[in-house]
């Protein structure tokens, strides 16, 4: 029986990531400012220097500005050229909100990146995939496979941690950056998506963030706003004056009733009630 090789290294995974990325010759990073496609940024960057190297961005209803300013700041600290694509609008397949959305969404996406990036001369897209994300409920997948999308984050067996661990060698801003995914995945499955409801979940996330909430979501449930914070984030609401001010601000958006989550921010927490008792994480 053939012994069982070692498992790679953090660093050997990384030269491994180098190697794959330099292979493709050229290359565009599909961005969205996050901790995964940031670090693809950069070793975008490292592997095919500036000149064959781009990022870019989907601007939709469902990028808040804040994630926007992100991603021009660490594109700036790299050096990639950042490329911005407009979406103003939401396409029906996204609006109708079906467990399926992010497929929707993704093959849409991907599909404009992939026009950009062959306007640039460039013919391969990147997208910062980790190996975590096999063990979640990721339809979005799909999409890309169906797109031929590279993930060589996943290709190189790099995880969350060792990318955020990588992040914090290379002196990257996003390596200790909170999980995040699109406004959309605030909403119950079913639930129409327009840009004033995606708009009012922004300014209510902007609000927590403005108390120094750290890692947190704002679920919409038609009227009712129910907040969740990070486990260990829950107790700064042992507060009347923090809680007057959260349940009036988000109150002033339009939310009728102001809830809190008491088992604190879970990803995928909205999929509950779609999957019989089985959690799976779609953001």
């Amino acid at each position: 029986m053939a012994d069982k090789k070692p498992a790679l290294s953090t660093h050997e995974k990384y030269d491994k990531l180098l190697t794959l990325i330099s292979a493709q010759g050229k290359a565009a990073v599909a961005f969205s400012g996050g901790v995964d496609s940031s670090f693809l940024c950069h070793c975008a960057v490292t592997a095919l220097g500036r000149g064959n190297s781009a990022a870019i961005t989907v601007v939709s209803p469902m990028l808040p500005r804040s994630e926007l300013e992100a991603a021009r700041s660490v594109a700036a600290l790299t050096g990639i050229k950042h490329i911005l694509i407009e979406e103003d609008s939401i396409d029906e397949q996204v609006a109708a909100n079906p467990k399926e959305r992010c497929y929707y969404c993704k093959k849409l996406e991907f599909a404009s990146i992939l026009d950009a990036a062959y306007r640039e001369g460039i013919g391969t897209v990147l997208d910062g995939s980790n190996v975590d994300d096999l063990n979640d409920y990721r339809p979005g997948l799909k999409a890309l496979e169906e797109l031929k999308i590279i993930s060589p984050l996943r290709e190189a067996g790099l995880t969350k941690a060792e990318i955020r661990e990588l992040s914090r060698e290379f002196q990257l801003p996003t390596w200790n950056k909170p999980a995040f995914a699109c406004l959309a995945s605030r909403f119950p499955y079913g639930e129409r998506l327009d840009r004033e409801k995606l708009n009012r979940v922004e300014r209510a996330e902007d609000h927590l963030r403005g108390h120094g909430f750290h890692q947190f979501r704002v679920r919409s449930h038609g009227t009712i706003a129910r907040i969740e914070v990070a486990p260990e984030e829950r107790l700064r609401f042992f507060n009347e004056s923090l809680l007057d001010a959260v349940s009036q601000e988000l109150k002033s958006l339009g939310f009728v009733f102001v809830a809190l989550e008491l088992e604190g921010y879970t990803m995928g927490s909205l999929n509950r009630e779609t999957t019989q008792g089985r959690q799976i994480s779609d953001f």
